[in-house]
């Protein structure tokens, strides 16, 4: 009876050490996964672009040579490509950017998310109609950002971040400004412009499959008070990590 009694504990404390075992190698690969996110994606970000630009807007003024109100626009780009170490066929359904949050040093200005337009001449146009908190890129043969369009083999994306009158420029002098200028003229300091955007990113697939990420990125502002204009590419991308949702 004993023998049987001890056999019945040995076969409960076996099963308790493999349910511990299970739950614990689950644990790890579920934490790795938190940290790691997706270790083959079908489509992976290759570089986020920053284009800055200072804009001058014209008021009516009767009394002045010039008068302007001045923005400082960041036009990001995410640029999307497919994995060529990804075995299977996918297709892009969707790139879905939205939950945008800006951190800024100083308030001054007013901070817009803009989505692109169909303008002939100009990519994003400071505008109420413009406004927007979130934008959807649908899949199509080719990329056509204007029409919030991007290839369904990966393609580039775009949206503008922008901080509207973050000065006003008055002047009876009649020569000609310099628009590049204007942020310097006016006295905006590089803490009026760096901040930090947020946003999320989604991918969904024509196979149901669905991946998102967080991504920050940092407006530097020095440069583009000095130069009107600055270019930034980021390519190092490690802290991108892209996690399933569906499928």
């Amino acid at each position: 009876m004993f023998n049987r009694i001890n056999r019945k504990i040995i076969h409960v404390i076996l099963i308790i050490v493999v349910i511990f075992v299970i739950l614990f190698v689950s644990g790890i690969f579920i934490l790795r996964y938190q940290v790691e996110g997706e270790s083959n994606m079908p489509f992976t970000i290759t570089k986020i672009s920053i284009i800055q630009t200072v804009e001058g807007i014209e008021n009516n003024d009767t009394e002045n040579k010039w008068n302007f109100n001045v923005n400082e626009n960041n036009d990001i780009y995410i640029y999307l490509e497919k994995n060529s170490n990804y075995n299977k066929t996918e297709i892009i359904e969707s790139v879905t950017i939205n939950n945008i949050s800006i951190k800024k040093e100083n308030e001054i200005g007013t901070s817009k998310i803009y989505k692109p337009v169909t303008d002939e001449k100009r990519m994003f146009i400071n505008a109420t109609e413009n406004e927007t908190t979130e934008i959807t890129y649908t899949g199509a043969l080719e990329s056509n950002i204007k029409q919030q369009e991007i290839s369904n083999q990966g393609g580039k994306i775009a949206f503008r971040y922008a901080i509207d009158n973050i000065s006003q420029y008055i002047s009876q002098n009649a020569e000609e400004i310099n628009h590049s200028q204007l942020l310097k003229l006016t006295n905006v300091q590089k803490e009026d412009i760096q901040s930090e955007i947020s946003f999320e990113l989604t991918i969904k697939l024509k196979s149901g499959k669905v991946y998102k990420t967080d991504i920050s990125v940092e407006i530097p502002g020095e440069d583009v008070i000095e130069e009107g204009t600055k270019g930034i590419e980021i390519t190092d991308l490690q802290n991108i990590i892209f996690k399933r949702l569906e499928n």
